[in-house]
């Protein structure tokens, strides 16, 4: 069901089990799939592909330009892909030629009151942004991650599968995966182990993580020699390959 008053373009591509609610505008260049529920007072614009089984909420603004001053009207784009839930106020951008060209949004995410999705960001599967939670351009936040309320990312940062950034903190520094952060400025200290429980990790599995952890963060020697050792002591344990690689792949830094 589309509402009278909403306003749709005649450009935009709309699957007929969506439902679009009162005063909502779509601009020409948006595709949206199937199953949507978009409510009142949302605009959605740009080269936006949304997918399947979304839930909208009001006054949210999807789609909109950059917040770049060398954003120059290119023809840029949005990907959401399919069962996310999108509250009230959410505001996510386009990206820029300057960055991957591509803001992109997955699936299975709860994107909470507030939360600002800057260009070229790159949003994993089942994360949660709690309220207020503000990301930068050029961020990539992997898969199961938790943005707790008020947070703040600077551009270009990294946040690892299934970290966990406590409410309030800013974040300037990569947080490699499995692990708990806050602060201003956020520093790191622990493993998420309810987190990793929730998804399924084993007893040993969490364990590894640990020792992993305590390797980099305590043992007092370089980050090289960290991964060295780590990679020594845990030949081909996927989990920690995956901490290490992380690591390895930081342009900014690792949070300490």
């Amino acid at each position: 069901m589309i509402d009278k008053t909403a306003i749709i373009s005649k450009e935009a591509l709309i699957d007929e089990s969506t439902d679009i609610g009162p005063y909502s505008i779509i601009k020409g260049g948006v595709k949206i799939g199937k199953n949507n529920k978009i409510a009142s007072h949302v605009v959605i614009e740009g080269n936006t592909e949304i997918g399947d089984n979304n839930t909208v909420f009001q006054f949210a603004s999807i789609g909109s330009v950059p917040q770049d001053l060398k954003y120059k009207g290119e023809d840029t784009r949005l990907v959401i892909g399919n069962n996310n839930i999108i509250r009230e106020y959410v505001t996510i951008n386009t990206g820029t030629v300057t960055g991957n060209g591509v803001t992109i949004v997955g699936n299975h995410n709860l994107l909470m009151m507030h939360v600002h999705i800057a260009h070229d960001c790159t949003i994993g599967d089942r994360t949660v942004l709690a309220n207020n939670a503000t990301l930068a351009g050029h961020i990539e936040i992997e898969d199961y991650v938790i943005l707790g309320g008020l947070c703040a990312i600077h551009q270009f940062v990294r946040i690892g599968e299934s970290a966990l950034i406590a409410g309030g903190s800013m974040v300037v520094q990569d947080i490699p995966p499995y692990l708990v952060a806050s602060g201003d400025r956020a520093r790191v200290y622990g493993v998420n182990k309810i987190g990793l429980e929730r998804r399924g990790f084993s007893t040993e599995d969490i364990e590894n993580v640990k020792s992993a952890f305590k390797i980099l963060y305590k043992s007092k020697i370089t980050a090289r020699a960290a991964i060295d050792k780590i990679r020594q002591e845990y030949p081909g344990v996927k989990n920690i390959e995956r901490f290490v690689d992380f690591i390895e792949k930081s342009s900014r830094g690792i949070a300490r």
